[in-house]
């Protein structure tokens, strides 16, 4: 369902990160520094870290905090550790893989629960994409759903496979596209945690927008949709207002940010708002 009280705050964010990105677009254009049609190699790098599929390693950690959740309205945690490595299929062809690792901790949900931490389940994607992409950048391949606890507020308890695609664009300073999965579960246990476990039929969609000055700062847009069909609220849609810079950590480039999100569909239940750190720390490719 729609979450009207985070109307007003999202339109705020919106005009606030619309005037800011104005503000940085009007600035690269007169000042006499480097144009973003020409980026340095700071602005390249953080470019790059605006696709998904780029040849790049790098170790993301993302920091989430969800208000208000459960029976207390309290504060839910979630660590994502989302390592993305590339490999060299061929000349012509490079497979990405990209591993979410969720650790959450999070109040009681319900009457009569308690609270619980620990690893949820595991996604890991594998993209297929050009060595030598073309105008717009497109990879595609499979996605595994890994289940690694019983524990009912934490997981699903169920193995599940599906297709997943990322389709962009990027010029000037401008990154704009949509990556997209879905996973069914194929394998599992039906009872665990005490509780029956339904099946997993769930879609991801993540279209996304960002601008890089020439400074390396990135502005960035992105709604993390996802749908599950089996529920009666189906969908859950938070909304993201970005901001990172490239800096370094010793020798090896970082990405340091941080945003606020807004839940402007949700379950019955579920937060309202979400603060949001990161640090992406790049690795020399081998």
């Amino acid at each position: 369902m729609t979450k009207p009280g985070c109307s007003a705050l999202l339109r705020v964010g919106v005009w606030l990160f619309t005037l800011t990105l104005c503000a940085n677009s009007a600035w690269a254009q007169t000042s006499g520094g480097q144009p973003a049609s020409q980026p340095s190699g700071d602005a390249d790098l953080a470019m790059q870290l605006s696709n998904p599929v780029a040849s790049l390693v790098s170790v993301p950690l993302q920091f989430n905090w969800d208000q208000p959740v459960g029976i207390d309205r309290d504060t839910r945690f979630t660590l994502n550790f989302q390592p993305v490595v590339p490999f060299s299929v061929s000349q012509d062809v490079n497979l990405i893989v990209r591993w979410i690792m969720p650790y959450i901790g999070q109040p009681a949900l319900v009457e009569g629960a308690v609270p619980t931490s620990g690893l949820s389940d595991i996604v890991a994607s594998f993209f297929l994409s050009p060595a030598k992409p073309g105008r717009i950048v497109w990879a595609a391949g499979p996605v595994l759903l890994l289940p690694t606890t019983s524990d009912p507020y934490l997981g699903s308890a169920k193995w599940g496979a599906g297709p997943t695609a990322v389709v962009l664009k990027q010029s000037h300073g401008w990154t704009y596209g949509a990556l997209v999965n879905h996973l069914w579960s194929f394998a599992g246990d039906d009872f665990s945690g005490g509780v029956p476990r339904e099946a997993v039929n769930s879609t991801f969609l993540q279209p996304f927008v960002s601008y890089t000055t020439a400074e390396a700062l990135t502005l960035g847009v992105n709604v993390e949709a996802s749908a599950n069909w089996e529920a009666d609220d189906t969908w859950t849609v938070p909304l993201h207002l970005t901001v990172s810079k490239l800096t370094r950590f010793a020798s090896f480039p970082m990405s340091v940010g941080g945003g606020i999100g807004i839940f402007t569909a949700a379950p019955g239940g579920s937060p309202d708002w979400r603060l949001r750190f990161s640090a992406t720390l790049l690795l020399p490719r081998k």
